[in-house]
Parts: structure tokens; sequence; C-alpha cells
């Protein structure tokens, strides 16, 4: 399990939000076999956009935080609920490119140029779509970004994935700090002031400091207020009925003469890898029930 902390200056100037991934980071190389740099990518967006579910109100909503670069990595894409719970997807977890001069992996090679999609289901009749460009690559730059362009929130954001010598993680987090509506200028001056102390999130971590402490270092000089702290994890929510819920948008034609050549056919979960065998009978079965649901919606 992860532990996510959030905390708001004692002037309602900025909030803050600690998460330490390593847990959450570990599961996602469990599932997707990630090769060093692949793991790094994929962490960092993973932790980002726990941090960021856990701003969504209801139980229903959820965000999906893409990034559709044109590096080697492919799209890497993560979803989360709105308590934090996250799960997500690199489309080459093979990626493993040489590590940069001062000896990190190199994130922002591997995901490349394009674009950061963000989408929030928040119960309306649309979701909203945020769309921006790919600053480094490198995630964080990237989120920080994001909120100043697409939702005009000043952000400071700090994601790190330690990978260890046996491709397993050895430690992982992020730091988010927002400034609220006429945060005040003291306020401001102290976080940039603090920033460089929190720039390698996953060294503190792997020092063995704690969410709280890490937050007393990034907010050093303010007083604030802890809000809560609670554990979150990487949580898949595939179903055998959701993924053969699934068949039912391919095309008939399609389906018919896949059976005629096979008894069944095998549908893999993107987010952790689980498998399904349906059979022709499975998918006349969903395909009713959708007829079924979509007449008691009308």
């Amino acid at each position: 399990m992860g532990k996510l902390f959030r905390a708001m200056t004692r002037d309602g100037s900025a909030q803050i939000l600690v998460l330490n991934s390593k847990d959450i980071v570990n599961k996602a190389i469990y599932y997707h076999k990630t090769a060093p740099t692949a793991s790094a990518a994929l962490g960092r967006v993973l932790t980002a956009t726990s941090m960021m579910g856990s701003a969504l109100k209801d139980r229903d909503n959820s965000i999906t935080v893409n990034f559709r670069g044109d590096g080697p990595s492919g799209h890497v894409l993560a979803v989360s609920d709105y308590k934090g719970n996250v799960r997500g997807y690199i489309q080459n977890p093979h990626t493993d490119l040489p590590r940069k001069p001062n000896g990190k992996l190199d994130v922002g090679a591997a995901i490349g140029s394009g674009t950061l999609n963000v989408v929030k289901d928040v119960g309306e009749k649309e979701p909203y779509i945020g769309i921006t460009n790919i600053v480094s690559g490198e995630v964080a730059e990237d989120i920080t970004s994001y909120f100043a362009e697409s939702e005009q929130i000043p952000t400071v954001c700090s994601l790190g994935v330690l990978v260890d010598t046996d491709g397993s993680c050895k430690a992982a987090g992020g730091v988010m700090i927002q400034l609220l509506p006429f945060a005040a200028e003291d306020t401001i001056a102290a976080i940039e002031k603090n920033v460089p102390l929190i720039s390698s999130v996953s060294s503190l971590f792997d020092k063995g400091l704690t969410n709280k402490q890490i937050a007393d270092i990034a907010l050093d000089g303010i007083d604030y207020d802890p809000f809560d702290e609670y554990e979150v994890s990487y949580k898949c929510n595939c179903s055998r009925d959701r993924l053969g819920k699934a068949l039912t948008t391919v095309d008939p034609y399609e389906l018919y003469n896949i059976f005629s050549e096979q008894k069944e056919v095998e549908l893999c979960c993107q987010f952790c890898n689980m498998k399904y065998r349906y059979t022709a009978a499975d998918v006349e079965k969903y395909r009713k029930l959708k007829q079924t649901e979509e007449s008691s919606a009308d």
C-alpha cells in the first residue's frame, strides 16, 4: 500500500500532497514486467495521477492521465479514482535507455515529444478534457505545465522513482504543492525557497523520511495543518463481465469470422494482464444484456 498525506497552509495559501508510492510502482513492475527506464516512466505517471485523483470529490469520479509521446515507451497512461487508487499501462514495457550523464534514468527521452491528455470524469454529460504539449517528458514538469495552462493553478510537482539493481523499485514518491486563490506573497516566497530541497523526492524516501517529514521540508518556515493520511494502492477494476461487454462493440461479422476458426477468444486487461476467455454464446449473452440495459434506459 502507498500512503498519501494531505495538508494545507494555515493561512489558506496552498495545499500540499505527499505520496509514498513505492508499493504502487512495485505492483506495476510486477504486472507489466517493465525494464528500468519504463519502470521510472510508468511509476512517475502513476504517482502524479494518484495525487491528482485524490482531489476528485465523488466516489464515481475518475481521472485519466495519458502521455502520448513519440519516444520508444509509446503511450504511458494511468487512471485514478477519487481516493487516489490508481492503475496504469505503458505501451512498451521493455523500454530501457542509457542513463543520463548524472546517472539518472532518461525518462524524458523514453516518453519523447507529443501531448499530455488529461480526462476528468466527474459525473457530467461530457468529461473535462485538457490537452497540453509535453514540455520535457520527465513528467513532473509536464504536470506543472498542464495545471498552469489548462487549470490556471500554479503548481510545484516533484516526482521520483529509484530502481534497484534487481529491477524492483527501491523508493518512489511525489510532492505536489498548489497555490490557492489570493495566496500570501510571503508564503509563495517561502515555497519557492524550499523547492530545491524536494527536487530529489525519491532520495528523501530512500533515506527513510516519512510523508510528514517531507512535508515539513517542503513547507519549512510555513505554518500548516495536516488534513489526513491514508493508504492508496495499485488497484485494477477489471472483471470478466467488464471485458466481456467490450466484445459487443466489435463488428458482428468480424466476430463471426473469428468464431468460425476457433471456439474461444481471449481478452487481456491492459492494466493487470489478467486473461479472460469467451465463447460465441458468451458474446451473445452480453449483447442481449446490453440491449436490455439500453431499453431500460429509454
